[in-house]
């Protein structure tokens, strides 16, 4: 059965409105190929209204002040959203599964986690009153201090196509959290989501200018928000070269920044395990949202004792994967989110047979399946660290492999990569798993897993994967200021100087 489209403005100021120049871009199912519906084109002239709307919300002479609302004000309207977002969960899950393919099952679990971020957030607000003035243990008795957590202001948010409303979430609870105004900038490839974000916000009635969304292609709505100077810091979750050009647009004021960039994640096979067990969550960590994972273990280190008989085993579970249309029962593999992105992913293909590699499993479409942007899982051997396959990020379903015979080989295998966003370790001996969690040049360690993550625990990467924490009490961190406050306490004269004679 057709899925309709909410047919959707921008938001902006608590308000729909169409964009200054009329512009609408169509939303492409990547599982049929057909286009479903349109969004709006945001450009610089909406920027505009939105970072002033954004500025409204803060300006106390106007009786809007978001940041001074306490903490405990903001929690309530953080529950609300994620109350709406779970009574929501089945209409949305569809949405973002048509709009950029990843399967139902998929879907639904990241609504729970955006209705879940939400709510830890709102408990973190509340906290933030009582830490409001704490004080500071000083060596001279004569001053006092205390210190003040303030939101940094306004905030240009811009987030991938891979977790449409997730991503969303990272950024826009903790922000929202601290008391800052937000401009949010979805991905042009699935937008769908965020929009029902927005009337979400409209129904729990959150303050207008508050949080204000923006759909519209990069060079035409998010450069002029990442360059603008009344945005006060920039979140971004991406690619390293976006990433890139946002800090450079950000130096030129001194903009604080927070990257999530791109990542090339080893997953380290020891001889000693469960081959099932390893070979599943092996899977997992690479073909998990159609392999579409800026933390996505897409290169496999095996242990050569074992290699030979892991990859069969691997190749058995890569063929059992259900390839269909994300909204079929039981698929585990949708299509890759454009055809742009399906033909990147095909010439990483070619190029690493052309080097020489193997095409273990994969490589081809689905023969069942003659329209959409589908991929095989495809696992790739026979791999040098030379080789483009190696070293650079797919974005798509595909793995490759090599061997190692040592713990050092290994260890020096992951780490040969400009990224560092993740990494894991699969063996029974948790104390090499202790030595290589600490060895491995990266923000995010699995052991004896692969992708699993939770709004506890902090998020982001070292090395071209970019800098800052996400998700946490650091998330939070992400969008306040610290300002010290120093009182002198005594009746006494300072005395450093020479008082003037009385006349």
């Amino acid at each position: 059965m057709a899925i309709p489209i909410p047919s959707r403005q921008l938001f902006i100021d608590g308000e729909w409105r169409e964009p200054v120049l009329k512009k609408r871009i169509p939303i492409v199912n990547p599982a049929t190929e057909q286009i479903i519906g349109d969004i709006p084109g945001a450009t610089a002239e909406d920027v505009e209204l939105a970072v002033a709307a954004a500025r409204r919300a803060l300006d106390r002479n106007k009786g809007r002040d978001w940041a001074s609302a306490s903490g405990a004000v903001r929690a309530k309207y953080l529950r609300a959203i994620a109350a709406k977002i779970t009574e929501r969960k089945p209409e949305l899950a569809k949405l973002e599964a048509i709009d950029c393919g990843k399967p139902l099952d998929e879907a639904a679990w990241d609504i729970d986690d955006v209705a879940g971020c939400f709510e830890y957030y709102a408990d973190l607000a509340e906290g933030l009153d009582a830490k409001q003035k704490s004080p500071l243990s000083l060596p001279m008795e004569t001053f006092k201090g205390y210190v003040l957590r303030e939101p940094i202001g306004v905030v240009a948010l811009i987030t991938p196509w891979n977790y449409p409303l997730l991503m969303a979430a990272w950024k826009v609870a903790p922000s929202l959290a601290a008391g800052c105004a937000a401009v949010l900038k979805p991905s042009e490839l699935a937008s769908v989501t965020c929009l029902e974000l927005a009337e979400v916000c409209k129904e729990v009635g959150l303050p207008p200018g508050v949080l204000n969304i923006l759909t519209g292609l990069g060079p035409e709505a998010g450069a002029p928000l990442a360059s603008h100077p009344l945005v006060d810091k920039i979140a971004f979750t991406g690619s390293s070269a976006t990433g890139s050009r946002i800090m450079t647009a950000a130096a030129q004021m001194v903009k604080p920044v927070t990257l999530e960039l791109g990542g090339k994640s080893p997953i380290i096979v020891f001889e000693d395990v469960d081959l099932d067990k390893a070979a599943e969550w092996t899977a997992f960590g690479c073909f998990w949202t159609n392999g579409q994972i800026c933390s996505a273990t897409s290169r496999l280190i095996v242990h050569e004792s074992i290699a030979a008989e892991f990859l069969d085993k691997l190749v058995k579970w890569v063929k059992n994967i259900k390839i269909s249309d994300p909204l079929e029962e039981g698929c585990r593999l949708g299509p890759v989110v454009s055809e742009g992105q399906y033909h990147k992913v095909f010439n990483f293909i070619t190029t690493a047979k052309s080097e020489g590699a193997t095409i273990l499993a994969g490589g081809a479409r689905p023969e069942h399946l003659k329209k959409g942007f589908f991929l095989e899982p495809t696992i790739i051997t026979d791999v040098t660290t030379s080789m483009q396959i190696w070293r650079e990020e797919v974005f798509g379903p595909v793995l490759c492999a090599k061997t190692f015979s040592t713990e050092d080989e290994a260890i020096e295998l992951a780490n040969d990569t400009h990224y560092g966003l993740g990494g894991a370790v699969i063996s029974n001996d948790l104390e090499r798993c202790d030595r290589v969690s600490k060895a491995l040049q990266a923000g995010i360690v699995w052991i004896n897993c692969s992708q699993p993550c939770f709004c506890q625990a902090p998020w982001g990467g070292n090395k071209r994967s970019g800098f800052g924490r996400e998700l946490g009490e650091w998330g939070l961190d992400n969008y306040l200021r610290v300002k010290q406050v120093t009182q002198y306490v005594s009746d006494e004269q300072w005395g450093w100087y020479q008082a003037p004679s009385k006349l």
